[in-house]
C-alpha cells in the first residue's frame, strides 16, 4: 500500500478536540464513578489477603495505603483473614490506613454467582451486615467478586443476574457497587451499567488492563509476605478506590502520594493513552498527540497506521457503551 507523507497526516488540534474529550470522559463515566483511568499514573498500592491478617504496623511499614477486606464469612478450616472486624479496621485507621470491602465466600471452583439472582438475595444481606459491623459507612462500594474467567454465556445467564440483584440490594441500603473481575467481566458490566468501581484481576484478561479499572490485582509472582501473611499487591488508579474508616466520612482523605496535577487539555488524555500502548507494542507506530495536533513517528505513514489511531479512540469509546 502506498505511503502518505508525514505532513499530510498531521491533523489539527480542533479536529481532534471532541474525540479527545470523549476519550478523557471514558475514565469517569457515571455520576458516582471514581476518577479512575487505568492508563494514567499508579497512585500507590493496597493489599488483599485471606490466610491471615497482617498487623497495621506491618502494612504501614510495607508502604501500603490500606487493604481490601472480605465482608463474608470464613470458610471452615482456613481463611483466617475473613471477615474484617471493627477492631482491625480501627487499628488500620489509627495507622493511617484505609479499608475497602469485598464479598466472596466460595472459591472459583464453586463460585458465589453460580446461583444467579437467588444467591445474591442471600449474599448481599450478609455483606451489608458484616460491612456495618466493622464500622463501614454507607455511601461506600462493596465489591462483588467474580473470581473466574467466565464465558459470555455464563455472564448472561448467571453472573449478570447475580450482579444486578446484588446491586439492587446494595443501592437500596445506601451503598455503591463495585465489581471484582477480569477484563471481559468489567467490560460487560460497563456496557450493562453495572457498578462504578472496578477491581480487575488478570485471569483471562490477556495482559490487558481495562480503562475503567479502579484497582488492579497484580500477578501472583508479585505477591509479598507482610507480617507473616502472603498478600496480593494491587495497583491503585483512583484517589477514591472505595476506601473507608470506621465511622469516618464516605470518602476519607487518601494516604497515597499526591497524584500529578491533571492537565485540563483533553488531548493529553489521548496522547497518554497512545504512549502507553506504543510502549507495549512498539511496532504499531501509533499517533503522538499534543495540543498542537497529531503526528506519527518516522517519515511516512500508511492507511493502516492511520486506522490504528482511529481504533485507539474507538477502544476507549467502547468502554462508555
Amino acid at each position: 500500500m502506498s505511503s502518505t507523507s508525514h505532513s499530510s497526516v498531521h491533523f489539527s488540534r480542533r479536529s481532534l478536540l471532541r474525540a479527545g474529550t470523549i476519550a478523557l470522559a471514558a475514565g469517569a463515566v457515571g455520576t458516582a464513578a471514581p476518577q479512575a483511568f487505568a492508563l494514567g499514573p499508579v497512585l500507590g498500592t493496597v493489599v488483599d489477603f485471606s490466610a491471615g491478617v497482617p498487623s497495621s504496623a506491618a502494612l504501614k511499614a510495607a508502604g501500603q495505603m490500606g487493604a481490601v477486606r472480605y465482608v463474608s464469612k470464613p470458610r471452615a478450616g482456613w481463611m483466617a483473614g475473613k471477615p474484617v472486624t471493627r477492631a482491625q479496621a480501627a487499628a488500620d485507621a489509627a495507622a493511617g490506613l484505609a479499608v475497602a470491602s469485598v464479598y466472596q465466600y466460595n472459591g472459583s471452583d464453586n463460585p458465589d454467582w453460580a446461583g444467579g439472582a437467588a444467591s445474591a438475595a442471600q449474599h448481599a444481606p450478609q455483606a451489608i451486615a458484616i460491612h456495618k459491623a466493622a464500622g463501614g459507612p454507607t455511601g461506600r462500594p462493596i465489591y462483588i467478586a467474580i473470581d473466574n474467567n467466565p464465558s459470555r454465556a455464563q455472564y448472561d445467564g448467571q453472573i449478570k443476574p447475580y450482579l444486578m440483584a446484588f446491586s439492587t440490594a446494595l443501592k437500596a441500603a445506601g451503598y455503591q457497587v463495585g465489581v471484582y473481575g477480569n477484563y471481559n467481566v468489567i467490560d460487560w458490566c460497563v456496557r450493562d451499567g453495572i457498578g462504578s468501581f472496578f477491581w480487575m484481576h488478570d485471569w483471562g484478561s490477556g495482559g490487558r488492563i481495562h480503562p475503567r479499572t479502579t484497582i488492579h490485582q497484580l500477578p501472583q509472582n508479585r505477591q509479598r509476605t507482610i507480617g507473616g501473611v502472603v498478600c496480593d499487591i494491587n495497583d491503585v488508579y483512583a484517589k477514591d478506590w472505595g476506601q473507608w474508616t470506621p465511622g469516618g466520612a464516605a470518602a476519607p482523605a487518601p494516604t497515597a502520594p499526591a497524584a500529578p496535577a491533571h492537565n485540563s487539555n483533553p488531548l493529553n488524555a489521548v496522547g497518554q493513552m497512545s504512549s502507553q500502548v506504543q510502549n507495549a507494542v512498539p511496532g504499531l507506530n501509533l499517533p503522538q498527540v499534543s495540543p498542537e495536533g497529531v503526528s506519527f513517528n518516522g517519515s511516512s505513514v500508511d492507511s493502516k497506521q492511520i486506522q490504528a489511531g482511529v481504533d485507539l479512540v474507538q477502544t476507549v469509546l467502547g468502554a462508555m457503551r
